[in-house]
């Protein structure tokens, strides 16, 4: 996971410190805002150089956040003098409506940055936290930046030198004498990926950066950096682990809190459980119609099962896994995901859905091992400040400790049908290609806060638009598995709840997303701990796709015979990952359609 602000934002500066939100230049208010974000940026950046490099501002591409107990004061305090700053000073009324949603976006962000360090105090609870900015650090230079070889080889030099004083503060913030416990589910995690930070200095590095004299040094300082790490990894084994906590539920009220922060969708968290409740039934009773379709090609000359609510949940589970036994090997799933996205496309341009970016800058690699352990799959977008950088579409294979029968109980979950579904939601028309109209706002506020929901939403709502275009031809496994992914996205929402804000077991939790979604073992096991590691973040998919298909169906029932895919579909990625609260005033203004 990234910096909690900006893990869905993983972009030279000076191209953007004049732009201005939309109508900023016919608005002195909006003016205002755009220059004051814009000092704001540049102070938290010159407080945390990696937070420049994940937005693409390298100015202090050497350096790294003080992480001591006084750093952190340090960046808490300015962005509480900040929040005070957009409260008092900014009168809403004068700003235009793209100034207010910037406003409110901005206000937003601080609000939520201050709270979970307050609540949730990650840098004392999560050890991974500091994987980022031991380990991400260098990484992200050498593969996202635009930097060019000797620059990154000397920031590379310079951030390795600060490594020992990273896992130093790490030690200290993670001591017994801390506030908080770290939590037991975090450590488990960071000693694994731990484990990849030792391979990616052992040999990642240097792989990467390929041969040339000039990385003789890289190797002998990366090379001695293997010992610090293989002394912290101690620490969290022989030290942290024992003593730490078991208690990783945030409780009702904090994670309604939380929920508000994140979702920014005017809706509770009592009202997110009860829309996918009742979105769960609908969804299960489409899969169970749909499969006894498909019963009688798959299973000649059986008997349907009885139609009762058994009977329907043991046909849908038969036929999904009839239809997941075409699938490829651990081998070939980066290959089999660069195939996809190839076909993706060509489907998007021949349809003519929306236009796809040019050039088309997303690389599909596999996920190196100190990234691996919270998902499958991710999208590292280009950062909002570097024109030029690119995306990283990464897949990660089944980890090499696991069993035989989990290894193939995985394949079958990401079979060639369900990779497909995985590539077009993380990259084609999904994450990549709306993360790239985002970097192209015009406000800088929507680039740097892009809302989390609308950009899980767009992707899980394209699953659907695409089979329902024609991708496929018409393959009814295809939209059964594409059913079966979104029913996940709604059990995400049903789990987030119950696991954080009541007292769901891991085993119930188990049961629920095995027996009743259809998920096999090993994915319902990573996503109990997954679950257990970011509390709000799984109801996102659910909350964003239901934002995405209800101003769909709200706009063309407007427009009727008017409406355009294209038009429609260009207007909601040009206004920015707005939070969805705000998406159906700007989506309409920008088609021309006005309220009563």
């Amino acid at each position: 996971m990234r910096s909690d602000w900006f893990k869905v934002i993983p972009l030279v500066l000076s191209a953007f410190l004049t732009v201005m939100p939309a109508n900023a230049q016919e608005n002195g208010a909006d003016k205002k805002l755009a220059q004051a974000f814009k000092s704001w940026l540049d102070e938290s950046i010159a407080l945390q150089p990696f937070l420049g490099t994940r937005l693409g501002d390298h100015r202090h591409a050497g350096k790294l956040e003080d992480l001591s107990p006084q750093g952190r004061k340090k960046v808490a305090d300015h962005t509480r003098k900040t929040l005070e700053i957009v409260e008092k000073e900014f009168n809403t009324a004068n700003l235009s409506p793209d100034g207010r949603v910037d406003w409110a976006t901005w206000k937003n962000g601080l609000e939520r940055s201050l709270w979970v360090d307050e609540n949730l105090v990650p840098l004392e609870t999560d050890p991974r936290s500091y994987n980022e900015y031991s380990t991400d650090s260098t990484y992200l230079l050498v593969t996202q930046t635009t930097l060019p070889r000797q620059a990154v080889i000397n920031a590379c030099l310079s951030r390795m030198a600060q490594v020992p004083r990273v896992l130093e503060q790490a030690k200290q913030n993670l001591a017994p004498e801390s506030s908080r416990k770290p939590i037991k589910v975090f450590v488990e995690t960071a000693i694994r990926q731990v484990s990849g930070s030792i391979a990616w200095y052992k040999s990642g590095l240097i792989e990467s950066l390929g041969q040339g004299g000039e990385v003789a040094e890289i190797q002998r300082v990366s090379t001695s950096l293997v010992p610090l790490f293989e002394s912290y990894k101690k620490f969290l084994e022989q030290d942290v682990l024992p003593r730490s906590s078991d208690q990783w539920r945030v409780g009702p009220q904090r994670f309604a809190k939380k929920l508000e922060l994140d979702l920014e969708a005017d809706i509770t968290a009592l009202e997110v459980l009860a829309e996918a409740e009742g979105e769960f039934t609908r969804v299960e009773s489409e899969m169970a119609a749909l499969s006894r379709n498909l019963w009688p090609s798959l299973f000649q000359g059986k008997v349907q099962l009885p139609d009762t609510p058994e009977g329907r949940r043991q046909t849908s589970q038969k036929v999904i896994a009839a239809v997941s036994k075409d699938r490829g090997t651990v081998s070939s799933l980066v290959r089999d995901a660069k195939g996809d996205a190839e076909k993706l496309k060509g489907f998007i341009r021949k349809r003519g859905l929306l236009k796809l970016p040019e050039p088309d800058r997303c690389d599909i690699l596999e996920m190196p091992e100190f990234q691996r352990g919270n998902s499958v799959a991710y999208l590292n977008n280009a950062p909002p400040l570097d024109f030029e950088a690119r995306s990283v579409y990464a897949i990660s294979p089944p980890p090499k400790d696991w069993d035989a029968r989990r290894v193939e109980s995985f394949l079958d979950e990401y079979n060639n049908r369900m990779m497909q579904i995985l590539t077009l939601h993380e990259a084609y028309p999904g994450h990549y290609v709306q993360l790239e109209y985002a970097n192209r706002n015009p406000s800088l506020v929507r680039r740097i806060f892009g809302s989390g929901v609308y950009i899980e939403g767009w992707a899980v709502h394209m699953e659907q638009v695409m089979l329902d275009e024609g991708y496929g031809n018409g393959d009814q496994g295809l939209r059964l598995l594409q059913l079966k992914w979104y029913l996940r996205a709604v059990a995400n929402a049903i789990l987030d709840h119950h696991m954080h804000s009541g007292s769901w077991t891991d085993e119930q939790a188990l049961r629920f997303m095995v027996d009743r979604a259809f998920q096999s073992e090993g994915e319902a096991l990573g996503k109990v701990v997954r679950s257990k590691q970011s509390p709000c973040q799984l109801s996102t998919y659910f909350v964003g796709r239901t934002a995405m298909h209800r101003l769909r169906q709200k706009v063309q029932t407007a427009l009727g015979e008017k409406f355009s895919l294209m038009n429609y579909y260009q207007a909601v990625l040009e206004v920015g990952a707005v939070p969805v609260k705000f998406l159906p005033r700007l989506v309409e203004a920008k088609l021309g359609i006005t309220r009563p």
